[in-house]
């Protein structure tokens, strides 16, 4: 291993929450670079389950939220789901409109550390390419 050496070719998996055109939720996979830096204005941690899941929400403001501890499956407004685990990030952008829920599958709690954005700050996601 090289002393300060960076690869720009690393990403970890990500999964975008945002809203359509029609303001619903929706998501797709993708990654985000390793290697950029990001403008945050805090963050925070949480590990209760919350009753708020049960109820579609949006997000309270852009932010990535990294899951430690926990598997979890998110639904989006047409009722498709996916999946967040430690070692994939989500970007929630669906700061509008009837928003998402989430369930917890595996553990008994969700570890989470809440990363907010500042206004106008590029959250680097980059969409994976579908054929």
């Amino acid at each position: 291993m090289t002393k300060g050496r960076t690869d720009l070719n690393a990403s970890l998996k990500a999964v975008r929450l945002f809203n359509t055109g029609e303001g619903d939720c929706t998501f797709e996979l993708g990654r985000i670079p390793t290697s950029q830096p990001i403008n945050m204005n805090f963050f925070f941690a949480q590990t209760h389950i919350d009753p708020y899941q049960e109820v579609a929400h949006p997000a309270p403001r852009l932010q990535y939220v990294v899951t430690l501890k926990g598997k979890l499956r998110f639904k989006v407004t047409n009722g498709d789901t996916f999946m967040i685990e430690p070692g994939i990030l989500l970007l929630a952008e669906d700061i509008a409109g009837p928003g998402h829920t989430w369930e917890l599958v595996e553990g008994d709690e969700w570890q989470r550390l809440y990363i907010a954005f500042e206004e106008g700050t590029d959250t680097q996601f980059i969409p994976d390419v579908t054929s």
